[in-house]
């Protein structure tokens, strides 16, 4: 039997101990709920929608498994979040090839146009970053996205702070061409 319980209208703390209970109504709902936001954070992640997919999947494994820590009354969509970007960085982990260049390779990475995002799509934003290496893309994500600091990036991913922002720097300028090159197909 499906029981219909709208979240806006029952007590986050009983809607949390439902999922903590691992009632199926509350995690079904509480999965549709962010999925759609998540899946957006995935993909920033990943190189396919498959691979999101499995960060997304995997990351709501692990927020029913630890939801009894969630604090009610924060944000539940914030604390999730996090969650799916710790899966990312995970997933990263696992299937990265620590294969990086110096920082001062990048600095002869010279800016063609400025202004190539700002006449780009969404589709044609999310397209670009996907076509970054795992790890350009990674650290794109975590500092310019999430704004973590190089410091933070270089603890989480097991890199140096410079080549956190070599990746960065080549990142950019990656993600710049490929965006230009969109606009001229």
């Amino acid at each position: 039997m499906d029981i219909t319980l709208s979240y806006e209208y029952a007590d986050e703390q009983d809607f949390i101990k439902a999922c903590v209970r691992n009632e199926r109504w509350a995690q079904k709902q509480l999965y549709e709920m962010h999925y759609s936001k998540m899946m957006g954070v995935c993909l920033r992640y990943s190189n396919s929608q498959n691979d999101a997919l499995d960060i997304l999947h995997e990351g709501f494994i692990k927020v029913f498994k630890y939801i009894n820590k969630y604090k009610v009354g924060t944000s539940l969509s914030a604390w999730i979040h996090r969650i799916m970007v710790n899966t990312a960085i995970d997933f990263y982990r696992k299937n990265a090839r620590r294969r990086t260049e110096g920082l001062e390779e990048a600095q002869d990475i010279r800016s063609v146009d400025a202004d190539a995002i700002s006449k780009c799509t969404e589709k044609e934003i999310l397209a670009a970053i996907q076509k970054l290496s795992p790890a350009y893309r990674t650290v794109f994500n975590l500092y310019v996205i999430e704004g973590y600091q190089h410091k933070e990036i270089a603890e989480n991913l097991g890199i140096t702070e410079s080549t956190s922002r070599s990746n960065l720097v080549k990142a950019r300028a990656k993600l710049q061409n490929i965006l230009i090159s969109f606009k001229y197909k």
